[in-house]
């Protein structure tokens, strides 16, 4: 099973910038016996970071691009998350190279900054291992996360979903009716 630490977009715009949130509920596992007091740990404050710049880049590829954090350059963390918290996670693409991509990344609890960070994804060769993801796969995540529901291109028009993706998806119907 993979982990996801964010909820959905409700800002993207392709390839610059991103928003991302994440309710923090009581029911995360990540909570359960972490401390006297519940409170999400700071790695998965970054994660969810990352994770949100991940599907910025992802998307602005074309999902060709196999993505890794490699590095975290710095990680600030102003505040703990608790329950009942939402998280506001924005992504900006810095620099661009063949390598990977630089971004950095802050955490909001309503007004108040609660994480930033600079760091690194890594963009493996192709000839280095499985997929990350299936096609079918991400097209629903993207879907669950609302990515072309909010997203545009540089000059506002609204993203199409991907020919990638509903190929994908009609194949996975066509297997399971078949």
């Amino acid at each position: 099973m993979r982990w996801f630490w964010i909820d959905r977009f409700v800002e993207f715009v392709s390839g610059q910038r991103a928003v991302a949130i994440k309710n923090v509920s009581l029911a995360e596992e990540c909570l359960h016996d972490y401390y006297l007091e519940s409170h999400i740990a700071s790695s998965i404050i970054l994660e969810g970071m990352a994770q949100t710049g991940g599907m910025l880049v992802g998307e602005s590829t074309g999902y060709s691009a196999r993505l890794v954090l490699g590095k975290v350059s710095r990680f600030t963390l102003h505040d703990l998350g608790r329950p009942g918290d939402t998280l506001r996670y924005e992504a900006v693409v810095e620099n661009i190279s063949a390598e990977g991509v630089l971004l950095s990344a802050t955490s909001h609890v309503g007004e108040k900054l609660q994480a930033e960070a600079e760091f690194f994804l890594a963009i493996l060769p192709d000839n280095l291992g499985q997929e990350l993801f299936q096609p079918v796969e991400l097209a629903r995540l993207m879907r669950i996360l609302r990515v072309y529901e909010v997203g545009v291109t540089p000059e506002g028009t609204p993203l199409q979903f991907p020919d990638l993706f509903s190929d994908a998806e009609t194949a996975a119907l066509d297997e399971m009716k078949s």
